[in-house]
Order: C-alpha cells, then structure tokens, then sequence
C-alpha cells in the first residue's frame, strides 16, 4: 500500500464532500472496522486476517493478524489508513487457538478494499471444513473519516490508561503515536477537539461496576470456603439437607468434589452455652448474639416515612407524625450540632432487630441490579450491609455450566441441591449478621413457597425478613435482559453458541415459571414493572420501622434508565489561591477561564439532551462557575453547600494547626468523624445530602452537578460504593469533570480534565 496521494479507479478524487477534501488536506484518516458473526462456532477456531500488505498481515499465513471477540459471536479487527490508500488486498482464514492444526483459509477470490469500501457483494465467509461441512461468517465492514486529532487524542487516552480507550467508539489499534506529537505542542486553549482528549485516567477504585457482572459484586461464599460451624436454623434437616457444613483444608483450598457436607446435630445446636458441637469436626465454635441497641427515628427532611398498609394492601400512605418518645429522643440542640448528635449514631446499630431482605422472582426482571444499588445505597447511609447471591454459591458448588435440566420443578436432586446452597447462603448470612452485621440482602428466585417458609423458618428468632418481590410484564425489558444475561453471566461464559445459550436460559425461565407463586406473606414489597422508570406500581405490606421506610421510599424513586451524570467542583475560587477554607469567594482567572470552558464542555456533551439540567450549591462560587452555560435549568440546593468548617471557616490549615493544635490532631486521627467547632463533619454532610442522592436517582435526563470538594467526594462515594472511611481522601481535583454512567449494566465512570 503507498502512502502518497492516489486517486480511485475511475480517476476521480477519493471523496467529494468539502469535509472529506478538507480532511485530506489535514491529514484526515480511515477507521476501518471488520467484524466476523457466527453464532455456531467449532471448536476453538480464532478468526484471523491476512493480505498483501503489512497492515494486515503478509501473504505469510504464520504472520495472519488475529480478531479480538467482542461477544461470544462477533470477533472484530480495527486498523487506520490514509483516506486515499490503494487497494488492499486480504483474506479472512481460522486458526486453532491451540495445537498445531492447519489453517482453513475462506473459500473464494481474495477480497478487495478501496477507499474504505469492500469491492463486491462478498457479505459471507466460507470456509470449508475437513469433513465437507462448510463454516459460515456474516462480514460487516465500517469505514469512518477521522481527523488527526482523534486520533492523537485516542492515542494520548491509551498512553495514560495503559487500556484501549474510544475516540466516537473507535479502539486504539494499529495507531501510530505520531499524530500527537503535533497536538501536545500547540494550543490546547479552545475546547474545538474531540471531548475525549480531555480524558484522563480514573482511580483505580473507579465507578466502573458496570464492566463486571452484577452477582460477583455479592458477598463470597463463607460456608463453602471455612470449616466454621453454624446452626441449621432451618429446623428439618432430613427433609432438606439445606444447612451443611462444608469441611475443607485449612492450608490448601480443596476443590469442590472435595468438600464434604456436614450436618450438625439439632440437638446441639445454640445450647444454653452458646456453643455448637460438631460431632464430625470435634470442635466447638463460639457464637455469641451481638448486643443490640435502641435506633433513633429521625426526620431528617426528606420524609423519614413510616409506611401505612391501605385498605386494598394495593397502595400505602406516608405518615410524618413522629410519637412523643421519637421526639423526645433527639437531643435538645440547634443546627449543625442537632445534626452532629445524630450522625454520631451512623456507624452504628440501627434497629433492634438485623434485617434480611429477600429478594423474590423470575429470572431476567433486574433482582440483582435492584440488589446492588439497594446494597451500595445502605452502606452509604452508614448500614452495615452486605450482598449474597444464591447463584454464586451455586456455581461453587455444583459448577457454573448447568443446563437447564438441574432447574426443572420435577427433578428432586436439582431441587435438593438448589435449597442446600439457598440454606448455605442464609447460614452465611445469618452468621455475618450474629457478628454485628446489621442488613443483609438475599438474593435468589425464591419463587416457590416452599423455599420462602424454609428461609423463614431459619430466619425465625434472629432477624426480621422483607420479601422484595420484582414483576416485569414488558416482554421488550425481558428480552434484553436475556440477552445481558447470555453475555454476562458467569453460567455461560463457557457456551460459544450465542443462541444455544438463549435457547437454554428460555428453558430455565420456563422452568422457573411453573412453580411461581407470588408472594402473599409475612411483610413484603412488590416492584411492578418499576425497572423502566416509566410509571409502574409498588405494593407494600406490613412494613413498619424507620430502616424499612427508607428502603421503599429508595426503591420508589430507582429505576435502570441510562443517563449521565456529571459531578465537577467549582472553578478555581480567591480562597483556593490563598489556601483558605469554606468561606464564600469569588472565582479566580483561571476559575473563571474554566467556566468558559466548562460552559463549552456541557454545549458538546449534552447538545441532544435537551431535558438536562444544573444543579448548584447556593455559594456564590458554583453559581458563578454555571453563569456561562445557556439552554439549561439551573437549580440551586443548598445541600450541595461545602462541608460547614464552623469557626474555621475562611482558616488556612496552617493557622489551625498553630492557632488550635488539638483541632488540628484530631482532625488528622479520624477526618470522618471530626466536626469543626460550631460546624459539620463528613457524616453530617452525608447526611444531608440523602434527598439529592434519592433525587439523582429519580432523575431520567442527564444532570450536572456543580459543588464542592467535600460534597463531591460524598456523592462520588456513593456511586462507586466507596467504604465510609476513605470518603475523606477520595480525589476529586479542580476543573475536572467526573462523568458517571448509570444504566442497567450498572455504574461505569469517565473523567474529563479541561485545566491544569
């Protein structure tokens, strides 16, 4: 292939838009994308290209440039080319990804492309195998003018993320890095480029969940992993065999078929000692109930609801009357110090009883999705909380490459097998909670009854269960669930065949739908066709207690409808400059620069997201910083405020250490916890900032924030389900522009640095 400038085969220009001719002219490149579908593929054969040039490949077979999957049925090669190359000249053949088979070379002429087009009609691969049977690809080709600078910019992106990044969804592959070199020396003063050259790495205790499949997030298996020893809690161990004790060695972790089940003697299980025997082990193992305290009910002005049952258990009321002895239990003060009396009691017990809440239906209607936002939410409120996936134990367990044979309601091995690692889970679950754990969140189908009385009954003395019952009736939802599943899911990680894989889940779900039954008892709440985020219903009963208001008034404003959101800090402000804390200054240049540049960010970023908006704090610097961006709503909140530094307010750290050394020190030994005199700490800004998290969550348009550096890390910390301790040392820099993703793939975060 030549390098110089060549024309097409009937002598015209290559392209004949002024766009296409001006990227030429500047330098403009090809993004050229081959992608290869086969939903039925054999063996372990890696599609590869190879051609008569060096992009791709050689004519060498041995040098052929392999595909990247990027799903179980797609593979894809990406490279870059002058818009005005010659022909290239390549073939598609498969390669073994082990051994050293032959390689199948495509049947028919070698393919041709031109000016980012495929010469032909060719849409199919062939590929003939050694036993006559002929492979068949679908090809897809793409072809996209670039400039230089996305290119530099996706160049730079992967330089400093050590990852491909994307540049309008292209990958980083055949890129020479001589394109930047060009940018980094000229003006990076107008925001003209690509948003991407602003990326820049983020932490790597990113946002990103989305990218990992939402059961792995859940709590690991203890049970199958320890030789602890714990109660059967079910009461009929001969009818399930559901509370066995998984022995396995202490120095090396054995493998599954090497774990024996132990079940314990009802008999000596919780003695009046508060000790277990295990005849088989031969040990005993302490299990002391945690002690448990008296919570508080408190209105903290977003409602605190207690939920009130209708008539037709269909509907609830809020009621905001709090009793006489709630009331008289907050402590007489005023302002931050009321709120500082309270947040005191974050980290600790909530309510008198632990709380499990059990999740309840058909696969593919969002449980675990619902699981983990309700999980990352608690802990961010200062509940300890964790997440078990049934599924999770039951691939340990019994392997994750079960057919949809093992969920069918008339096989009793399955069935047996299904309630052991259920009761397994709650076991763990149960045991977390006895040592301090306050909620735990179950989560499984629990269709049948049957497995829902048997939780109970385990449950029954030792924590208060909440079944959470999700419904969804539109089949489109349904299906793209599925198909997430398919592709996630650690079950079918090993099915190359897409559509085998669907084929099997649609069996499973049909073996889950003939043993459902809704649930009508004990305390419940049923999600109706809630996961759109377009209407639907919530019924709730016997639901009582400060915890399990806050609960259902979170899952009444949740839903899974993509949208981003954008967390940044005001521009630079006086105060900044001269070190000083809190206060209420004006922007410096600099500040005011990014505003410009800001203002311009969001223009490109949200041009088609009309229904967005701003929020700010009411601090004169974030609503200087938002002056310039037009054709929003602007909101102002004044719980987005920066964290109340009391009489240090407008102090350098250096005046406080020398003018209060004690405040100082105690500031350094626990930033979580310490309150400025007359001012806040990070749990009270947590949680004041409670109804703007239920509010971001209720949001389906886009939403810029525009806060304070404090505020910012609290908020951040609830997206990427940061631990409550390290909310004060998260890094959140100025002109800096954290874009989080929310969606029902979960959570994935990008950032944007617009200044030094």
């Amino acid at each position: 292939m030549g390098t110089g400038v060549s024309k097409n085969a009937d002598g015209g220009s290559n392209g004949g838009e002024e766009r296409e001719e001006s990227l030429d002219q500047a330098g403009g490149q090809l993004y050229v994308s081959l992608k290869m579908e086969n939903y039925k593929l054999k063996g372990e054969l890696i599609p590869h290209v190879y051609g008569s040039d060096p992009l791709v490949g050689s004519c060498d077979s041995s040098k052929a440039l392999s595909m990247e999957r990027e799903s179980a049925s797609m593979w894809e090669l990406s490279f870059v080319v002058p818009p005005n190359h010659e022909t290239l000249d390549f073939k598609f053949l498969l390669k073994p990804k082990h051994g050293n088979m032959p390689c199948i070379v495509e049947e028919g002429p070698n393919r041709l492309l031109t000016g980012g087009t495929l010469q032909g009609d060719a849409r199919l691969a062939l590929f003939k195998l050694d036993s006559e049977e002929v492979l068949e690809y679908r090809v897809f080709i793409k072809a996209d003018r670039v400039s230089p600078f996305d290119l530099a910019a996706s160049w730079r992106a992967y330089q400093e993320n050590l990852r491909p990044s994307t540049v309008r969804g292209i990958p980083d592959v055949s890129i020479n890095s001589a394109p930047a070199t060009g940018l980094e020396n000229g003006s990076l003063a107008s925001l003209e480029l690509d948003l991407e050259h602003y990326v820049v790495p983020a932490p790597s205790t990113s946002a990103n969940s989305g990218m990992v499949y939402a059961a792995n997030l859940a709590e690991n298996p203890q049970l199958l992993t320890t030789a602890r020893v714990l109660n059967d809690g079910s009461g009929s161990v001969s009818q399930f065999k559901d509370s066995g004790i998984c022995r396995v060695s202490v120095d090396q972790p054995a493998s599954i078929k090497e774990m024996e089940v132990i079940v314990p003697d009802p008999q000596n299980v919780y003695s009046g000692s508060g000790m277990v025997e295990s005849k088989s082990v031969g040990t005993f193992s302490s299990l002391q109930k945690a002690d448990t305290h008296r919570g508080l009910f408190v209105d903290r002005g977003v409602g605190s609801p207690r939920l009130v049952k209708s008539s037709s258990s269909s509907a609830f009321s809020f009621d905001l009357k709090l009793d006489t002895e709630t009331k008289n239990s907050i402590p007489a003060a005023a302002g931050a110090v009321a709120a500082a009396a309270i947040a005191d009691r974050m980290l600790g017990p909530k309510e008198d009883r632990h709380l499990a809440i059990v999740l309840v239906g058909l696969p593919a209607r969002g449980k675990t999705f619902t699981a983990v936002k309700l999980t990352r939410y608690l802990r961010w409120l200062g509940h300890d909380t964790k997440h078990f996936n049934v599924g999770k134990y039951r691939r340990l367990k019994h392997g994750a490459n079960q057919s949809a044979d093992f969920f069918r309601a008339d096989n009793p091995e399955g069935i047996e097998a299904r309630n052991e690692v259920a009761a397994l889970a709650m076991d763990d679950m149960i045991a977390w909670m006895q040592e301090g754990g306050q909620v735990g969140i179950f989560d499984a189908t629990n269709t049948p009854r049957s497995r829902r009385n048997m939780l109970m009954k385990m449950a029954e003395g030792k924590c208060k269960i909440i079944f959470l019952e999700t419904i969804c009736n539109d089949e489109r939802i349904i299906e793209r669930n599925i198909r997430l599943k398919i592709q996630q899911s650690p079950d079918y990680a090993e099915e190359p065949d897409f559509e085998a894989g669907l084929r099997d889940f649609r069996n499973r779900l049909a073996n889950y739908e003939k043993v459902y039954e809704p649930v009508e008892e004990g305390s419940y709440v049923k999600m109706i066709d809630m996961v759109s985020g377009h209407g639907g219903q919530i019924q709730v009963n016997n639901i009582s207690g400060y915890l399990p208001g806050r609960i259902v008034f979170f899952l009444v404003n949740t839903h899974l409808t993509p949208r981003p959101i954008l967390l940044t800090r005001h521009g630079e402000s006086c105060d900044n400059v001269r070190g000083r804390i809190g206060s209420d200054s004006v922007l410096s240049d600099a500040g005011e620069l990014y505003s410009k540049k800001l203002a311009n960010f969001i223009e490109k970023r949200l041009k088609s997201e009309r229904a967005a908006s701003i929020w700010t704090s009411t601090l004169q610097r974030t609503i200087i910083t938002a002056s310039p961006i037009a054709g929003f709503p602007k909101i102002q909140w004044r719980a987005l405020d920066e964290i109340n530094a009391g009489v240090c307010d407008g102090m350098t750290y250096e005046e406080i250490k020398k003018n209060m050394p004690e405040e100082y020190e105690a500031r350094k030994k626990d930033k979580l916890r310490y309150r400025y005199p007359r001012g806040e700490s990070y749990l009270d800004v947590i949680q004041r900032l409670e109804p703007v998290i239920i509010e971001l969550e209720r949001q389906r348009a886009p939403v810029v924030v525009i806060s304070h550096q404090a505020v910012l890390r609290a908020l951040y910390a609830y997206f990427a389900d940061r631990p409550l301790k390290e909310i004060p040392h998260i890094e959140v820099p100025l002109h800096t522009i954290i874009e989080i993703q929310m969606g029902v793939t979960g959570v994935q975060e990008k950032r944007y640095k617009l200044m030094d």
